[in-house]
């Protein structure tokens, strides 16, 4: 069983010929809306890799809200523990460009609310907790240290990236420039894959560094484990990121060794390039399993201890 501790927010995706800069404003013919928040992503993409799920968080009283706890449970998760907050649905917009690259703009609304009390006492013995930062960071790190006492498995997507309590994971998932953020605010030198595999070392954590196009890396204090993706040609990386963490998290629930976990998580990041939206791109466990044997053997080095 999964537990997800953190976000929903509805996106506002608008396709553009070219991301703006600064002062300009760009027209899009039209704009689509779709559930996200890296919380719920990372629950539906768990969800459809094949793993039990649970979601706690918070959403507003409002019709955004009440459309995604329809979603959630039409996906089979128990969303039971999320609470209506004060606050409104957390919303994003999110622009894409020709090319799929993205930018986003996110108001967290109700989010900001959620609290670790918000988690049931019982549900804190759950297999793997998965954890993000668009929640306020002392709920998270609460609900992380609770749920490694409680003999959890608990993995942190540093995403938005900022100062990370290393009591409350056992693993860390970052990209290359989460990474680096995540190194400065510890007062760690490096960047990118150098600052993970630091990291790793000092905290005596496994860390992964998700690559993009490269596929993944990580780091656990005795090898580095590199694993290549699939060539796609994206349609919308928005969500790639919450593929990976949630595929990721389901394989490791399910008993996979660290190596097939992070196969299954590079080929859900790439899968869901080829759809637009977050959620709607999340890959289903028939489709990863298509895709598994195109997805380079996973590459280990050990290391000096």
């Amino acid at each position: 069983m999964i537990l997800v501790f953190g976000s929903l927010n509805v996106d506002l995706i608008f396709r553009l010929p070219a991301l703006p800069r600064p002062g300009q404003t760009v027209l899009a013919p039209t704009y689509a809306r779709a559930h996200g928040g890296k919380g719920a992503n990372q629950a539906v993409a768990a969800a459809r890799a094949g793993a039990g799920v649970r979601m706690v968080g918070r959403v507003g009283r409002d019709e955004m809200g009440d459309s995604l706890l329809e979603s959630l449970a039409a996906e089979g998760i128990d969303q039971s523990a999320i609470q209506s907050g004060g606050s409104p649905t957390g919303l994003a917009i999110i622009a894409v460009d020709a090319a799929g690259e993205n930018q986003i703009l996110v108001a967290s609304g109700a989010n900001l609310e959620a609290r670790a009390a918000d988690v049931p006492a019982d549900w804190f013995g759950a297999g793997t907790v998965v954890l993000q930062l668009e929640v306020p960071y002392d709920a998270c790190f609460a609900v992380g240290r609770a749920a490694r006492r409680a003999g959890s498995r608990v993995v942190l997507n540093a995403a938005p990236a900022g100062p990370v309590d290393p009591a409350a994971f056992d693993i860390l998932i970052v990209n290359e420039d989460e990474a680096t953020a995540v190194a400065r605010a510890a007062g760690v030198p490096g960047r990118g894959t150098a600052a993970a595999r630091v990291l790793a070392t000092a905290w005596r954590r496994i860390v992964v560094a998700t690559l993009g196009a490269k596929g993944a890396v990580a780091y656990d204090g005795e090898r580095v484990i590199t694993v290549g993706t699939l060539p796609v040609t994206p349609v919308d990386t928005t969500g790639a990121g919450d593929a990976f963490v949630g595929a990721f998290a389901a394989a490791l629930d399910g008993g996979a060794t660290l190596e097939d976990a992070l196969r299954h998580g590079v080929v859900a990041g790439a899968l869901a390039c080829l759809m637009e939206g977050a959620q709607p791109s999340m890959p289903r466990a028939d489709a990863i399993a298509a895709r598994l044997a195109d997805c380079p053997a996973p590459r280990v080095r050990h290391t000096p201890r």
